[in-house]
């Protein structure tokens, strides 16, 4: 069947009786008389009219889109933060859309470059790798956009990030207040914004407090499947390790099936402690202790930044740093 022809603004023009220059007016919220107003509606109601919102955003100059890039949309930090931006626009004319880039800063300028030609009004990226690149594209970009991580000090964007490093010490010296000296790091990608202040933090705490370091392992993501691996050859270490620090949530739990399937248990035997405290910290079995770095603060933050941004586009470039704290559950006691 034919598919049926969107009426036009000339046809709703001809129903209503006005001119088209009136038409338009009434669907963009412009003023006009009540009588004319009327007319337009119910003519374009009964035409079935359906305004083109992309060359109204064009228009107006506004979509009332505001994008948030994530590198996986299944890591459980990621679903926090959304949900914070969620909250801090209500009450505003914003919604959200959500991109997943994945750990490619090329897929992250290629984001850039789709938003720039008007299908948001604002950007909250959260890269894992910062490259010159995606730094000169951030630098050149039209759109606000409000960076959730660490970046160099002269960016000149607004930022907010979390003190990974922090964070790692909070980790390291709740294992050696519960009397664990022995232990080993799992890290993700160092690569990446994340691993590489991670892994300085570990080893930081770790020197300054006389840990024996029970060994380093790198996954290849920051994911559960990523982890097992690492995880295994960390316990099958000829003197293994009496506790584990994980560069995330979902790498901890890697490090608990791991212990398990040695036969050895948690955390009687090996202690394990997660980073980010996401939901799932509590519903792992046994409950995981993990360091809070503030994602949903960081994204409240980030939104709060993006919305004065969009106020007020001469505001100087924002820093701000949410303090970590530590949960301490069942997997270290």
């Amino acid at each position: 069947m034919a598919q049926r022809r969107r009426s036009t603004l000339v046809a709703v023009a001809e129903r209503a009786g006005v001119s088209i220059a009136s038409v338009s007016r009434v669907l963009n919220d412009l003023p006009a008389s009540p009588e004319v107003a009327e007319r337009v509606r119910r003519a374009a109601e009964e035409l079935g009219y359906v305004p083109d919102a992309t060359a109204r955003s064009l228009k107006a100059g506004r979509t009332d889109q505001i994008a948030l890039a994530v590198a996986d949309v299944g890591n459980p930090v990621y679903v926090t933060m959304m949900r914070a931006v969620t909250e801090a626009l209500g009450g505003t004319d914003y919604r959200l859309v959500l991109s997943s880039t994945g750990n490619d800063p090329a897929a992250q300028i290629d984001l850039l470059a789709s938003l720039n030609q008007g299908y948001a009004d604002g950007l909250i990226l959260i890269p894992l790798r910062v490259t010159d690149e995606l730094l000169d594209a951030v630098r050149r970009s039209r759109l606000p956009i409000v960076v959730i991580g660490s970046l160099p000090e002269d960016a000149g964007t607004d930022n907010v990030r979390a003190d990974s490093t922090a964070g790692m010490g909070l980790a390291v010296e709740h294992l050696v207040a519960t009397g664990r000296r022995r232990i080993a790091f799992l890290n993700g990608p160092r690569d990446t914004v994340p691993g590489e202040a991670r892994r300085r933090g570990f080893d930081d705490a770790s020197a300054r407090l006389g840990v024996e370091v029970a060994g380093h392992a790198e996954a290849e993501d920051f994911t559960h499947q990523a982890g097992l691996a690492p995880a295994r050859e960390l316990l099958a270490a000829e003197t293994a390790p009496e506790a584990i620090v994980c560069a995330n949530d979902l790498l901890a739990l890697a490090a608990i099936k791991a212990v398990r399937e040695t036969g050895r248990r948690v955390p009687e035997d090996v202690a394990v402690v997660g980073m980010d405290d996401s939901d799932i910290a509590e519903l792992s079995d046994p409950a995981l202790t993990s360091v809070d770095l503030g994602a949903a603060e960081r994204a409240r933050v980030a939104a709060e930044l993006l919305l004065d941004r969009l106020r007020e586009r001469d505001l100087p470039a924002r820093r701000v740093v949410v303090e970590p704290s530590l949960h301490a559950r069942e997997s270290t006691r």
